[in-house]
């Protein structure tokens, strides 16, 4: 019998045969081809992750009333709106959302989701509230000229008490992947957001976050990931943590992460009907960025680069290898200043965006 994993990424490869059977066609033909077949796959994709997530819950329309400003703080080049966001029914969502002064003259502005790392300050560790360094991505995109939407993830920030056990969602990731598209809804409803021009970047949590929800909404044309992935069999805590969390892959099924990694699938990762190389691979033609530094003892660079040797082929039969980018900083779990530099040119580049201000520090 064919293991699960191996078909997946037979299927994945389909296209690539017939990159090499037509290897006279033009780009544009070529994604022609095999963009429905790629679609497909896609969706098988999101099948399995829902499997270990929980289904997706479907979303309203943005209304007047769901947008609760709390308060502004006006700085120099972008005023910053406190924001309680009503998601879904009995669902509120804390955010800051970032306008750049620029909008006021009716131009129509990119934009992007900045999901924050494992911080119990959620959305102002990306503000620079954190006093940590590299950690400001949200205040240096909206410097640059973004309108920027940052949010809590569930039981961080102002969100500390949420209770995972009484909510409607299977794991707390489809719950953070539910609340991020409704930031892309909130960003798509405003005047001044051109609604093709949005993407999304986090670091940690927030770097694979920004994988799922990119994953599952294409309307997310650029995400960038620090930090935030390697292969499942990449991944390793140390034998205490592993007897902490009962075993290599515990860390995921967290009760705010995805807790069906374990009740339905007994931490066993040849079980797990997903992984990393597959999530991003749902992402493709779409542009991906991979930040992961080679001494993160969280997320191994070694996996990354397996990861990216399965999902690359993907890219190329798409016609859209270019999209795909990973850098190996010589650093530990960080996002450093030179590979934001180069994680922001590439969304400037994919949004089509000149920048207000290119400092970064």
């Amino acid at each position: 019998m064919l293991n699960f994993r191996k078909v997946i990424i037979l299927c994945l490869l389909i296209p690539v045969i017939g990159f090499a059977q037509d290897n006279n066609a033009g780009q544009k033909a070529l994604y022609g081809n095999h963009s429905g077949t790629h679609e497909k796959h896609r969706k098988a994709i999101l099948r399995n992750m829902e499997e270990v997530m929980g289904k997706l819950p479907s979303r309203d329309r943005i209304r007047i009333s769901d947008i609760n400003i709390l308060d502004s703080l006006k700085e120099k080049t972008f005023t910053r709106y406190n924001i309680l966001f009503t998601v879904a029914a009995n669902e509120t969502l804390p955010v800051y959302l970032y306008v750049p002064h620029s909008s006021a003259g009716g131009k129509k502005l990119p934009a992007m989701l900045v999901l924050h790392e494992t911080d119990n300050l959620g959305r102002k560790a990306v503000d620079g509230q954190a006093n940590k360094p590299n950690r400001a991505h949200a205040r240096e995109l909206a410097e640059r000229g973004y309108v920027v939407i940052a949010p809590d993830f569930p039981s961080f920030g102002e969100t500390a008490d949420y209770n995972f056990e009484t909510d409607r969602y299977d794991s707390g990731t489809m719950k953070g992947i539910f609340n991020h598209m409704r930031c892309i809804d909130l960003l798509q409803s405003k005047s001044y957001v051109d609604p093709e021009r949005i993407g999304v970047i986090g670091h940690s949590l927030g770097g694979h976050n920004s994988i799922f929800v990119a994953a599952f909404d294409s309307r997310i044309k650029v995400a960038v990931s620090s930090c935030g992935w390697t292969q499942f069999e990449y991944y390793s805590i140390g034998e205490a943590a592993e007897k902490r969390y009962g075993g290599r892959l515990g860390p995921w099924a967290q009760t705010r992460y995805m807790p069906f990694m374990k009740s339905k699938f007994d931490l066993d990762g040849d079980r797990i009907p997903f992984n990393f190389d597959k999530a991003i691979a749902a992402i493709a033609p779409r542009a991906f960025f991979s930040v992961s530094p080679i001494h993160d003892s969280n997320f191994d660079y070694k996996g990354v680069k397996a990861g990216i040797a399965l999902v690359g082929p993907v890219y190329k039969s798409l016609g859209a290898s270019d999209q795909l980018q990973v850098r190996y900083p010589d650093a530990e779990h960080d996002f450093p200043v030179e590979s934001r530099k180069e994680a922001y040119a590439f969304i400037d580049k994919i949004l089509s965006h000149k920048p207000e201000n290119t400092i970064v520090k």
